[in-house]
């Protein structure tokens, strides 16, 4: 507005044009925060968030390829040679030179070290079906007709243990659908199943499994543990699947909830071990002593405080040059490099300082984002050091994120369970499948005995590590 006209205005329409001008001010100041968190929201991939790597798109730049080294593909020299194991010979066929290669002259006698070829091939594979015929017979008194029992032990559908083990393994370790995984079992092995059949082999496998989970998860309780959770559909109800790792356990369990109710109910209302996560609220409401927040996370947050451009990028690079730091004195350790001594140490004396002077000032800093995270972060500053100290604690919860992988990709490849009994199978065949792989336990052999205990009406197997025989 000119001056002139702005001086002629009478001072009580004056006032009242300031404050329609201050509430404009206002209102567009909001609108311009707005369209900031919405730039920064498109900014967010899987470098500077919690998003999956499957989420980026074609914008997100990658790491740069490593430059080439001197080294040639394959292994290396000194490398020790790997080669298929031999196996125990069905038939064996001996071959022996009749001559000589070079004069041409007849050879005779045996070689004590023969090389040895092996070709392996699949055989007809043939169920073997055991049939029991039930006499229904005809009481001459009254006339009731009586029909006979299976004998005890015999199972009431049409799968026996092992087979209704493979059937478990094959849509809950290698996730083939129903569909596939009865023409699968149809095509190899001969054996006409149906989808719905093979729901019914899942909710039975669950049950003979479910006892051998529960004492996994009742000793997990008094250990360290890796913890994270992810989203999972179970029909139209929105859900998560939570996973507790140990170094020798793995547990699943599925949620309606992400409250800390539902991580309590896994770990126990006693729980004192270190627990290792990432900086989501419900286990800060758990009230623990012991907690170990997670690296990659942090450096994530520190890439995006980088990404933001603001004045609180040189504090995000800072601090991922002191987690770089800190790794390096991690792998050191790991490798047996330094001790434990050492590494206590090596952080105490320049890593720990640095993180909290650097935290200190971001938290000062202009950029409100920024600010918040440091601020965030410093207050939980004792959690980042707990894999430090205490044995069997990692810096990152990338052990519970590998486990929950598999969760992942069933999530993408189905959408999720239709029931609830779908997700304790789900959570069962799991627990048991990863358990067994940390252990180097056959899979497939633990889920056959399960099968077979249950059909006894014994307890099944433990999944807990089984003490090795005494050596004579």
């Amino acid at each position: 507005m000119p001056l002139d006209l702005w001086q002629r205005t009478p001072p009580e329409v004056q006032q009242a044009l300031l404050v329609v001008f201050a509430n404009y001010e206002a209102q567009i100041q909001q609108l311009k925060d707005k369209v900031a968190q919405l730039e920064q929201r498109l900014g967010l991939n899987s470098t500077n968030s919690s998003k999956p790597p499957s989420s980026d798109g074609p914008h997100v730049k990658r790491s740069p390829p490593k430059a080439k080294g001197a080294r040639r593909p394959g292994g290396q020299p000194g490398h020790p040679r790997h080669v298929r194991p031999l196996l125990p010979a069905d038939c064996t066929t001996t071959c022996k030179p009749g001559s000589c290669r070079r004069c041409g002259k007849p050879l005779e006698g045996d070689d004590p070290d023969p090389l040895r070829h092996q070709v392996l091939e699949l055989p007809q594979v043939k169920p073997i079906v055991h049939e029991y015929q039930l006499h229904r017979l005809l009481c001459p008194c009254c006339g009731v007709t009586t029909c006979a029992s299976l004998p005890e032990g015999v199972p009431q559908g049409g799968q026996g243990p092992r087979l209704q083990a493979a059937v478990a393994l094959l849509t809950g370790a290698y996730q083939l659908s129903k569909e596939q995984a009865a023409d699968l079992l149809g095509v190899l092995c001969g054996v006409p199943l149906s989808p719905g059949c093979v729901c019914r082999t899942e909710a039975e496998v669950a049950a003979a499994v479910q006892p051998a989970v529960d004492e996994a998860l009742e000793e997990v309780r008094s250990q360290p543990v890796n913890m994270d959770e992810t989203t999972f559909k179970q029909g139209r109800q929105r859900g998560w699947f939570w996973v507790a790792v140990t170094t020798y356990l793995t547990v699943y369990h599925w949620s309606a909830s992400r409250s800390a109710d539902v991580a309590r109910g896994m770990l126990g209302e006693g729980y004192d071990q270190p627990l290792t996560t990432d900086r989501l609220s419900s286990y800060t409401a758990l009230g623990l002593s012991k907690r170990q927040l997670c690296w990659a996370h942090l450096r994530r947050d520190f890439q995006a405080m980088i990404d933001r451009g603001d004045e609180g990028s040189e504090v995000g690079r800072e601090l991922l040059e002191c987690s770089d730091w800190l790794f390096r004195l991690w792998h050191e350790f790991k490798a047996g490099l330094s001790s434990r001594e050492e590494l206590i140490w090596a952080v105490g004396a320049t890593v720990r300082p640095w993180v909290k002077a650097e935290l200190e000032r971001g938290s000062r800093c202009g950029s409100k984002k920024a600010a918040g995270t440091c601020a965030a972060i410093l207050e939980k500053e004792e959690w980042l050091w707990t894999f430090v100290s205490e044995e069997g604690v990692e810096p990152t919860n990338n052990a519970a994120g590998r486990a929950l992988r598999r969760v992942v990709v069933l999530r993408k490849k189905s959408g999720g369970t239709r029931s609830a009994s779908g997700s304790r199978f789900v959570a069962a065949i799991l627990s048991v499948v990863e358990s067994c792989r940390q252990q180097g336990r056959d899979v497939l052999g633990y889920l056959t005995e399960c099968c077979s205990a249950a059909l006894k009406g014994q307890a099944p197997p433990s999944l807990l590590p089984q003490p090795a025989p005494p050596t004579l």
